[in-house]
């Protein structure tokens, strides 16, 4: 079992934090903070570059973490949160199948997110090595309706400013 957690935790949190390096940095063919800004922008996301640092932080953060094992419910979290938003920013109208560009994979890591809280990172974490009792289903509740908190306020932020405007009085007004 600790070897399948471990990969299971591993293989997730380095591709969560690839996404976030691609948001952030471009790297692995990503849009960069530019191009993923332009996106979420249209998308409803504003503005959207720092919507885009701050899903990009909170992947390449949650990322680490979960790969690493450590702060296990606050990597879900951050997780969740992203996984929440791209659900509902992105692919819930198009149904379940990721084939239609549905939310069937993010739903699916989300998933992975919360599991792995419950159960716990396994011997081969940071949190076992560091004795954090950070394992369990409070735990993962916890992740879950914080990465739902996080989601509703990034999505509720992102969309307060309107589409080109920056908050600035133009100087005829």
């Amino acid at each position: 079992m600790e070897v399948g957690l471990l990969a299971l935790r591993v293989i997730v949190g380095g591709l969560f934090v690839g996404h976030g390096a691609q948001k952030l940095f471009g790297r692995f063919r990503g849009a960069g903070l530019d191009g993923t800004g332009e996106f979420f922008e249209s998308v409803g996301l504003r503005p959207g570059r720092m919507m885009a640092m701050t899903a990009g932080l909170a992947e390449l953060t949650g990322g680490t973490l979960f790969a690493l094992g450590l702060l296990t419910p606050l990597a879900a979290a951050l997780l969740i949160a992203v996984m929440c938003s791209a659900i509902a920013t992105v692919h819930w109208r198009n149904g379940l199948w990721v084939t239609e560009n549905g939310f069937e994979y993010p739903l699916v890591l989300a998933a992975v997110a919360f599991a792995v809280t419950a159960i716990g990172a396994g011997a081969w974490s940071l949190d076992e090595a560091l004795s954090l009792d950070v394992a369990g289903l409070g735990w993962a509740l916890a992740a879950l309706a914080t990465g739902l908190l996080g989601a509703i306020a990034a999505l509720g932020l992102g969309r307060l400013r309107p589409h080109g405007r920056t908050g600035a009085t133009p100087a005829n007004a």
